[in-house]
């Protein structure tokens, strides 16, 4: 009885568990492709050499995001259907899918925390370089790219110990940014990105612990399972003509 009780318990709280891990999976996928393909990411994507790592962090943070939110929710629905089934296959099933969630949540926090200025400087270095060129000479292409910065960004230039920025600011920034007006891009990209990397590490962390928690649940299920076939089966005898 107590057996039965228990178990009626961790099914409740495996489906509402798989509702949340569903959602952040969904989420997840939302914001991973927001970041790819989001003005303020591709612009620095589309004129970044083969020499930045920004590039290369851009396409691989895509990949991961999308395995990662396909992994969760496939994790969701083997375990929904585990519960409601009770079938100790499809319970194994989504706790390998937990723990692959969370083999793959584990380094991307750690790299999060070890590398946590690389993309920022990266992308400061990018306009750093785009900026110089532009006060050097009078390429079109990098006077375009660093007017589509600024309109990204909605700043204006950054400030220069050498003073001659105010013939570049008038002509790339956006004309609600020019005479003063207009933010410091170097700091408006800092801000940006620390707020967004802020959301990630939230939604890192709280996906982390409802994916442990799902494979609490869902080993603790399995075994619920397991003892509560046997205990079905214990007492009965089949007779046999002789």
């Amino acid at each position: 009885m107590r057996l039965r009780c228990g178990m009626r318990t961790t099914k409740c709280q495996q489906l509402v568990t798989s509702l949340c891990v569903m959602l952040l999976g969904l989420s997840i996928a939302t914001l991973t492709t927001v970041t790819h393909y989001g003005l303020h990411f591709t612009v620095i994507s589309n004129i970044s050499l083969e020499s930045n790592s920004y590039r290369v962090i851009h396409h691989a943070a895509f990949y991961f995001g999308i395995c990662l939110s396909m992994t969760l929710i496939l994790a969701a629905l083997l375990s929904s259907a585990a519960t409601v089934r009770e079938s100790q296959c499809l319970t194994a099933m989504g706790f390998f899918c937990f723990a692959l969630a969370f083999c793959g949540l584990i380094p991307a926090a750690c790299w999060r925390y070890t590398h946590s200025t690389e993309v920022e400087d990266s992308m400061m270095d990018m306009y750093d370089l785009v900026y110089e060129e532009v006060r050097r000479n009078t390429s079109s292409v990098r006077r375009q790219e660093l007017t589509a910065i600024h309109e990204a960004f909605l700043c204006c230039g950054k400030h220069s110990p050498l003073g001659d920025t105010a013939n570049i600011e008038h002509k790339t920034c956006p004309s609600s940014q020019v005479h003063g007006a207009g933010q410091d891009c170097l700091k408006e990209i800092q801000d940006f990105l620390k707020k967004h990397m802020d959301f990630v590490s939230t939604l890192l962390g709280i996906t982390v612990g409802f994916t442990v928690y799902g494979m609490i649940l869902t080993s603790f299920l399995w075994f619920s399972i397991h003892f509560s076939s046997n205990l079905d089966r214990k007492g009965k005898y089949i007779l046999r003509q002789r």
